[in-house]
């Protein structure tokens, strides 16, 4: 077995189907990653993964967009949500309508603007922009408290219609 350090994995991702009221399924993958860049590259190309394997095409606009904010999400969490010692998580929930993804840290206190905060940074500035992405991309966004410590932001991405039963 590999040094959990070495892979930036912190736990076993877990993937399951959860029922809902209705009678649909929803398909769910969540797992911890160190909160280094590495981390926030494994979370990208685990999420890509997941989603060719829920069956959203690798070329689909959706699939882009969810590239997008997975990537910028996650870097925001190692770079402003990292506290020494903590992981951030990944999150994926798909329903027939609606791809959600969420990335949580630790950190409370440097809690990003909300929908419609957002200011644009200035035209030679470095850093700024990955939330601007996120607004651009995502149909809904927000950033929830996490509890008992930390915060989540949170994109939804409506998808095409898909057929009745599983969210495949």
């Amino acid at each position: 077995m590999f040094p959990q350090a070495t892979l930036g994995i912190m736990r076993t991702p877990t993937t399951r189907q959860l029922p809902l009221a209705q009678g649909e399924f929803i398909e769910q993958f969540s797992q911890q990653f160190s909160s280094t860049r590495r981390g926030a590259r494994l979370a990208r190309h685990l999420a890509l993964h997941q989603l060719s394997g829920w069956g959203i095409p690798y070329s689909s606009a959706e699939f882009e967009a969810a590239e997008t904010i997975v990537a910028e999400l996650a870097a925001n969490a190692v770079t402003h949500g990292c506290v020494t010692g903590r992981d951030f998580e990944l999150r994926l929930v798909l329903s027939r309508a609606t791809l959600r993804i969420e990335v949580s840290d630790t950190r409370s206190e440097r809690r990003p603007p909300g929908p419609g905060e957002l200011l644009s940074p200035g035209a030679l500035a470095e850093s700024g922009r990955g939330l601007l992405m996120v607004e651009a991309v995502a149909d809904r966004w927000a950033v929830v408290d996490r509890h008992p410590v930390g915060k989540t932001v949170r994109a939804e991405l409506d998808l095409p219609a898909r057929p009745a039963g599983r969210a495949q």
